[in-house]
This record gives C-alpha cells, structure tokens and sequence, in this order.
C-alpha cells in the first residue's frame, strides 16, 4: 500500500540537525580499530563513508547558495577520489585529526546545509541528478544520506543505530511516496533505498527518491 495521499509534516532543518546529532553520537562509539573496516555492503571503508556522507551534505548545501541556483547541473567545485575506487569528494578529513576530527567534518557540513534549509525561501529550486528540488528536499535527501550510511557504519561492530520511526516516516513521505505505508517506517526505509528485505516485498536492486517539490 502506497503511502497516504494527505499531505504530511514537512522535513525541517531540525530534523536535520536531529538526524545528524544521533549519528555523530552513535559513531562516537565505533572502536578505534574499525575505521578501516569495510562500511557494510559498500566498497569504501567507514572513514571513507563518512567523507561521503559529509560530501553529500556540503554538496546539497551548496546547490542552495547562489543567487540563482543551477537547474542544469551542480555547483563546479572539484570532486576527486584519493585512491582507485574511492569516493569522489570535494571534502576530504585531514587524517592525522583522527576519528574526532573525522566527525567535526561531518557536523561540519550538516550544519552547513541545516544552515541553507533554515534561511534558503522555500520557492528555491536547485538541480540534483535525480530531479531538481526545493529546500525542505534537500533537507530530505540529507536525512536519507545520515540514516542510511550510519547504518551502513554501524554494521557488523556491534554498534546499535535505530533512528526515530516519526523522522523515517517524514523523509519516506517526501522522498519515497511510493513505498508501502502498512510497514514500520525504520525497515521500509532501508528497503527503500536497497540495503534490506521487506515481507511481502521483492528486494530492490535498483532504487532513486523522488525530490519532486509538493508544496
């Protein structure tokens, strides 16, 4: 079953800025030695995941700054990897800062696009590559990007990550419309973007949301 057609709560830049505090709290608690550690089914490792992560969320903060956002393509900032396979970043942490500052980096660039969200006028549209969108949008894309890799950090080193089934909801609503409503948010949010089995369900192997401005 679709989720409801009545429109629902906004994501805010709050939920955001909750989004990003849980996850930083929760990989204070990833061990010294796990770092290097492969990040669950991806092929970079946890530090490199939380580069991308924290990338990602400058990267959609940026979109939101100019006087006219690009429609056509993104902000021209220089995005490169560090290694063959890795990801392609234009934010890099100075490794010799540790874990800690690894994770200033990612509060860093959080706050940074809950920053745009916050004061960016909701008529604003900027491109993404999976459609342009507005900031409450953005917003939601950032929330995705920090429920779901710090899953994907917390895998496999016996770090709990459960984020709040209200903020799973709200993202699924404006990013994933389409995803069943008859399921727990936490679950259908995983299922959504790849990464678990839902019964009743075939497993996606290809997933995109929707940015789709709805209001």
């Amino acid at each position: 079953m679709p989720r409801s057609i009545a429109t629902p709560p906004p994501v805010t830049a709050d939920d955001l800025r909750q989004a990003l505090r849980r996850a930083v709290t929760t990989l204070r608690e990833v061990p010294e030695t796990s770092w290097d550690g492969r990040a669950g089914s991806l092929e970079w490792d946890r530090w490199e995941t939380v580069e991308h992560l924290s990338d990602d969320l400058f990267a959609y903060a940026v979109q939101l700054g100019p006087a006219e956002p690009p429609l056509a393509g993104e902000v021209p900032f220089v995005w490169q990897s560090l290694r063959p396979g890795g990801p392609a970043n234009a934010v890099h942490a100075d490794r010799a800062a540790g874990p800690a500052g690894l994770l200033q980096v990612l509060e860093a660039s959080g706050a940074l696009l809950a920053a745009m969200v916050s004061t960016v006028p909701a008529e604003v549209r900027a491109y993404h590559s999976f459609g342009i969108s507005d900031p409450e949008g953005f917003a939601a894309m950032g929330i995705v990007e920090i429920l779901v890799h710090t899953h994907d950090l917390a895998g496999g080193i016996g770090v709990t990550w459960a984020p709040p089934a209200g903020l799973c909801s709200r993202v699924l609503a404006r990013l994933f419309p389409d995803a069943p409503s008859d399921t727990a948010p936490w679950p259908t949010l995983l299922w959504a973007t790849g990464r678990a089995e839902l019964p009743g369900y075939p497993r996606l192997t290809k997933w995109r949301w929707d940015g789709t401005p709805r209001r």
